[in-house]
């Protein structure tokens, strides 16, 4: 399903006006049936809709009939090439598996994994824009209750750190400031930025260097007092350890989209845990039943100290509103078994 934007947003490769969702309906043989969604994205998952609705109706298929629905981890076992190829499908098909999971215990999902939380509070992104637009932005999400700014640059490290200090001037002190290069910068302008945007007081960096050069991401973690924090450079639980083993990132974000779903996040977790990388859980354009799985992941980890799950908020049409519930930059999850939603 396609849905629009409200607010098209630009990082540093890309502008986004509309997304593209696959919704799951995984049925059993009694009253049962799960609910997963899929957001590819073909530079983050290197996905298209079309690749996820094959994979899904072939191999996905062909895994799933026939097998006992709470027994997932051979299931996901039995797919987990996919987490390289199709994570958006794994995750699609994880999450309906999951979501059967807690109806069957009759529990949200967030208690059946553990149920350490029952909120979370989320940032909000605020794209790419003019300095005079930035900060009207940033002043009317923080009269709407948000405590956490995310603001999106990485294509000119000067203006992107004067954006970042007109912020902190308009909202002040009471606002957690994060900042994404979105692989936008070299190791050099990566160092600039957090030189000349100090004033501003930043919580975090996320993504300063490109994916694949992980000596770059690694040499700024290095350099700079600001902790930087990997995103597109953790697509997998085998990334999580060269990560942490190498010590080339001091926090990391887990989307499901990019992992494979819940169960390989509770993987990177506790890897991240391990060797006290601090993890956020992020994602992508999301309908809200995807978001509502990455928020039920959040609540039952510890180590899940951050959340960035606004990728719902400006999508008109989504068919799953109301899978979670935002109160004054909060969220929060649905009451009712599973991921808590079902198609009207």
């Amino acid at each position: 399903m396609t849905m629009p934007l409200k607010v098209p947003y630009a990082v540093a490769y890309e502008t986004v006006e509309k997304t593209t969702n696959v919704f799951l309906r995984l049925e059993t043989d009694g009253a049962l049936v799960g609910y997963g969604c899929a957001a590819p994205d073909e530079v983050v998952t290197r996905e298209t809709p079309e690749s996820v609705l094959a994979a899904l109706t072939g191999e996905g298929e062909a895994a799933v009939v026939g097998a006992e629905a709470l027994r997932r981890t051979p299931i996901l076992e039995g797919l987990h090439p996919w987490t390289s190829a199709h994570p958006s499908a794994l995750a699609a098909l994880d999450m309906a598996l999951h979501d059967l999971l807690g109806k069957a215990a009759g529990l949200p999902l967030w208690k059946v994994l553990g149920g350490y939380r029952d909120s979370m509070e989320t940032s909000v992104t605020i794209g790419i824009l003019p300095q005079r637009e930035t900060v009207e932005a940033a002043r009317r999400f923080a009269a709407q209750g948000f405590r956490c700014l995310k603001i999106k640059g990485g294509r000119d490290a000067d203006s992107d750190a004067e954006r970042v200090i007109k912020v902190r001037e308009a909202v002040g002190g009471g606002a957690e400031l994060r900042f994404d290069a979105n692989q936008g910068y070299s190791v050099e302008q990566a160092k600039r930025f957090v030189r000349l945007s100090a004033a501003a007081k930043i919580e975090l960096f996320e993504q300063p260097t490109a994916r694949d050069r992980l000596d770059h991401l690694g040499e700024v973690t290095e350099h700079v007092k600001v902790p930087v924090m990997a995103d597109e450079s953790l697509m997998s639980l085998v990334d999580a350890f060269h990560l942490a083993q190498e010590e080339l990132a001091d926090m990391v974000n887990v989307k499901l989209m990019k992992v494979g779903g819940i169960a390989e996040a509770v993987q990177i977790d506790a890897v991240a845990r391990s060797a006290r990388l601090e993890t956020m859980v992020g994602c992508m354009d999301e309908a809200a039943l995807a978001i509502a799985a990455g928020l039920h992941f959040a609540l039952a980890r510890p180590n899940v100290r951050y959340a960035d799950l606004d990728g719902h908020f400006d999508l008109e049409g989504d068919p799953s509103a109301g899978a979670v519930t935002l109160r004054g930059g909060t969220l929060y999850p649905s009451e009712l078994p599973g991921l808590g939603w079902e198609p009207r």
